[in-house]
């Protein structure tokens, strides 16, 4: 039976990154009666943990933002191609303010129970702060890269100086000046925060476990001239990210007439295996150490993969001046284009700086962390700060640690433990009226995720509007289609270098200590999996169970 003192709701949603915002704006729009919670004290998500100094999109951030709504296209203006941080968070803060979004969201509280109550066909969802809901449905927006991870190091605790997640960076800043740091992974935080704090800090360690292949950003302030054409071409914008696999339009401005008389401009080649290995050189001196990441093969060909990682490599060499540093910073052992792609802002060029140096621990592993630092089987390291730059425990982390029990009272982690199964990456089989917002087994992190959140969100609030329409009760993933999903998404990775048997990586769990190996995305594309989405619509929700 429901909790007769709760506060009885038509939806919560958990978490108010980009999907929660845009959640509650649409059912809002429907006049459902929601409430959002929210762990932090502000709006954002991502962008509200992350302030770790470097942090910044990787998308240009005109296809990286809402499309839902043209005034707020047309009035924000952008002040970097690829925006940082502080400005994103201004953003969804505006964002929020527009459409009066706070009103339905509970800060500083942390949901601890999302329990179906069979009897009622609803949820009910309890906190830390007491409250308790019950509602028809539950949503969980509660992203893809929430849930910090930390490394398993012997004593990690024992530290006695100041300790700091990149995922969890105070609010007010942390002062590196003149200060001995320690960074412990270099993955996509370490590799934008690495330049930034090598600026600051007298002595600047990282730790490395996995180097990472990363290319150059090329970010620069924003051309008024260029955005205010933007602005103009948003509806052609968002039509070509919605044709595109990964929601990207990769706009250039305006096409301009050909001038027959200008000099043909070089471009790269498509393969690397169309090139002499000469050519393969000219071009990376022509166009940057980016160009291996612009050739089609050597995200399906091992052979092209192979000499991309060859020539990354050996580029790499050319670039440090330290040889212990390039051989330290190498990618070995694993394909290029098996983790999630990083891009970087002088990366590599703080490595020339004299005050920081990298420890290899492929070479000299952890033993522990001691009360001044690191030992590793080399050395005792001696530091005043030490920053995790360790990741997440990805798309699942967050949904996992919450009790989410369903149907029979079967427990959502015990069903995961040997990796999620989700019809869709919108629900599990046996949790009728629970969502996830680019949950597994949806395009989600290797998209452009702003744009598959849109989708999904569209997705949800339709559905929602579907049921109470014609007065079904409970819509719940149908255990068969479910399964049929999950190999549909295990298929659509085979051939791919992100789930090569070589690669490790957060697209696969392995970067945490015991979770099972499964590759959580789907790479069948957006477009596709928007047309897959569509036709379950059209087909009357083909593949999910309904009860009125």
């Amino acid at each position: 039976m429901s909790n007769t003192n709760a506060t009885v709701l038509d939806a919560v949603i958990v978490g108010t990154g980009m999907a929660g915002l845009y959640m509650i704006k649409r059912l809002n729009d429907q006049g459902l009666n929601i409430q959002a919670i929210e762990a932090g004290s502000g709006v954002g998500g991502a962008w509200y943990w992350n302030r770790y100094p470097g942090c910044r999109a990787d998308l240009p951030i005109i296809e990286y933002s809402y499309s839902f709504d043209d005034d707020l296209q047309q009035e924000w203006d952008w002040s970097e191609v690829m925006a940082g941080q502080p400005e994103i968070e201004r953003y969804l803060n505006h964002t929020a303010d527009k459409f009066d979004l706070r009103k339905d969201i509970k800060f500083n509280t942390k949901v601890t129970d999302c329990l179906y109550n069979e009897e009622d066909a609803n949820w009910t969802v309890k906190t830390d702060q007491g409250d308790v809901y019950t509602a028809t449905y539950c949503i969980l927006c509660t992203g893809c890269l929430n849930e910090p991870n930390y490394p398993d190091f012997k004593n990690r605790d024992a530290f006695k100086g100041d300790v700091y997640h990149t995922a969890k960076w105070p609010k007010e800043g942390v002062d590196l000046k003149d200060k001995r740091v320690a960074v412990v992974g270099c993955g996509s935080s370490g590799v934008q925060s690495i330049p930034e704090i090598a600026k600051e800090a007298s002595e600047l360690t990282c730790f490395q476990r996995s180097p990472i292949y990363t290319f150059p950003a090329r970010n620069a302030p924003m051309n008024p001239d260029f955005l205010a054409q933007a602005k103009k071409d948003y509806a052609y914008i968002r039509e070509q990210q919605r044709n595109n696999e990964m929601g990207i339009c990769n706009y250039r401005g305006p096409k301009k007439p050909k001038d027959p008389n200008a000099p043909a401009k070089p471009r790269p080649s498509k393969k690397i295996l169309d090139l002499t290995p000469e050519q393969r050189k000219e071009e990376i001196k022509q166009f940057g150490l980016e160009v291996l990441n612009q050739y089609v093969d050597p995200f399906y060909n091992p052979e092209a993969n192979a000499i991309a990682c060859d020539l990354y490599r050996e580029t790499l060499g050319e670039i440090l001046n330290d040889p212990q540093k390039a051989d330290a910073l190498s990618p070995k052992n694993y394909p290029m284009h098996c983790k999630r792609p990083v891009i970087d802002t002088a990366y590599y060029e703080a490595f020339n700086q004299d005050n920081v140096s990298i420890v290899d621990l492929r070479e000299t592993p952890v033993v522990e962390v001691t009360d001044k630092g690191i030992k590793t089987t080399d050395k005792d390291y001696e530091f005043d700060v030490l920053v995790f730059a360790t990741g997440f425990d990805a798309m699942t982390g967050t949904i996992m640690r919450l009790n989410i029990r369903g149907r029979n009272g079967e427990l959502l982690a015990d069903k995961w433990k040997d990796g999620p199964r989700m019809y869709m990456g919108l629900q599990s089989a046996g949790f009728p009226n629970l969502f996830t917002t680019t949950g597994p087994g949806s395009p989600s992190v290797v998209s452009n995720v702003l744009h598959s959140i849109e989708q999904h969100v569209e997705w949800v609030d339709a559905c929602i509007a579907y049921l109470r329409e014609n007065n079904i009760k409970t819509i719940e993933a149908d255990k068969a289609a479910e399964d049929a999903w999950v190999e549909h998404v295990a298929d659509a990775a085979k051939g791919s270098m992100m789930a090569a048997p070589s690669c490790n990586s957060w697209y696969l769990g392995t970067n945490v200590e015991g979770k099972p190996r499964t590759f959580m995305p789907y790479l069948g594309g957006t477009k596709t999996y928007r047309e897959e989405c569509e036709e379950v619509v059209t087909e009357g929700y083909k593949g999910f169970l309904m009860a009125s």
